[in-house]
């Protein structure tokens, strides 16, 4: 743990805390990245002078945005210095000053993004979706995941999901298209026709296996797909796009604003998914969503291995906008253990209820705050 103290004015930053937060998963999760089998998470708090704290975490993966949790909290020591003595509620001069620091490392800057959002909308008085201008008028249910793996195991794993109650099912794919159409076959004959099923090939295809597996997929009611090809391909996107009955949906391509930008002036998708972790915070995610809001581009909310307290900050940020109608907040759910105080309940059948409490909502346990 890194501690950074400041005699402060009001509604200063006085202190900086960074924990490491590792979890192990109840199973492992893989994907066409590799597998994980622990959530190497790291904890921001930030305190003011005057009495408020605002509690971020991060998931950092390696794979997609070249951070760990050692870099987190290396890097984290950085923007911890240059925000102290700062004002907490001009958030956009704090992701400036962050951005100043370093280039990238959108993980850890998106842990201080939520803590400081998490004491904006303490000190306002409100819950953090109304701060943000939300609202409670849709209803988020998550849809669960499925690892990839040999086809058996999949549909083993999909029925299950569907027994759980979820309205949808994820399936993990990228490994060789033929197989994955097998994995598809498997599931589809095990679940029936009737359950929507998500894919994502987190970038495991080639442009024409891309195309020629998407073609072999129609027949299975898939709901749309996410990052079929490889991120530095995105000029490509498009072309996979026009080639699809399936709509496809950027992720690993999608990380920031710039990205979103570029993304809707080339057509090359369907539908984006915003993560915190990509984008460097909730910030940066409110210019995405009004850009696809402007561009009536459905979005999707997404994760990576975080707790249920940026799964609560995610809640949070998906009542701010209407063009957000998918939800993809499983992972929290496969950890083994749960740090956390308050945040978002899971109900039935994927339902998520997000907390009225005052802020963010959610805290860390003290017990996780030791060492």
């Amino acid at each position: 743990m890194f501690i950074f103290k400041h005699m402060a004015n009001k509604l200063t930053i006085s202190q900086v805390e960074l924990y490491k937060l590792s979890i192990p998963l109840i199973e492992p999760f893989i994907t066409s990245l590799g597998k994980d089998e622990y959530a190497h998470n790291v904890l921001v708090r930030i305190s003011t002078a005057e009495g408020l704290i605002g509690f971020g975490e991060c998931s950092p993966y390696m794979p997609i945005n070249g951070e760990s949790q050692e870099t987190c909290l290396v890097v984290g020591k950085y923007l911890a210095t240059a925000l102290q003595g700062k004002n907490a509620l001009n958030i956009e001069k704090c992701v400036q000053i962050m951005d100043e620091v370093i280039y990238a490392n959108t993980s850890i800057k998106s842990a201080f993004d939520m803590a400081l959002y998490d004491i904006a909308s303490q000190h306002a008085g409100l819950p953090l979706y109304l701060f943000l201008g939300g609202e409670k008028s849709k209803t988020i249910i998550t849809d669960y995941t499925v690892s990839i793996g040999e086809p058996e195991k999949m549909a083993a794993d999909a029925v299950r999901i569907q027994n759980w109650g979820y309205p949808a099912i994820k399936v993990k794919l990228g490994k060789h298209g033929p197989d994955d159409v097998e994995r598809i076959k498997a599931i589809r004959n095990a679940v029936g026709d009737t359950i929507p099923i998500r894919i994502d090939a987190n970038q495991g295809w080639k442009i024409k296996e891309a195309i020629e597996t998407l073609e072999a997929l129609k027949a299975y009611n898939i709901q749309y797909c996410e990052e079929p090809i490889a991120r530095w391909k995105f000029m490509k996107l498009k072309k996979v796009r026009k080639n699809s009955l399936i709509p496809i949906m950027a992720d690993e391509c999608c990380g920031d604003e710039h990205d979103a930008e570029r993304l809707i002036e080339l057509e090359a998708c369907d539908m984006m998914n915003i993560k915190l972790g990509k984008s460097g915070g909730i910030y940066k995610a409110r210019k995405m969503a009004a850009m696809a809001e402007a561009a009536n581009i459905h979005l999707q909310v997404g994760a990576f291995l975080e707790s249920r307290l940026a799964m609560t900050a995610f809640a949070h940020f998906a009542l701010s906008n209407p063009m957000i109608q998918h939800f993809d907040f499983d992972t929290a759910l496969m950890l083994s253990e749960d740090p956390i105080e308050g945040g978002i309940e899971y109900e039935q059948n994927g339902t998520i209820h997000v907390p009225d409490a005052i802020g963010l909502g959610a805290s860390v346990k003290e017990e996780w705050l030791q060492g």
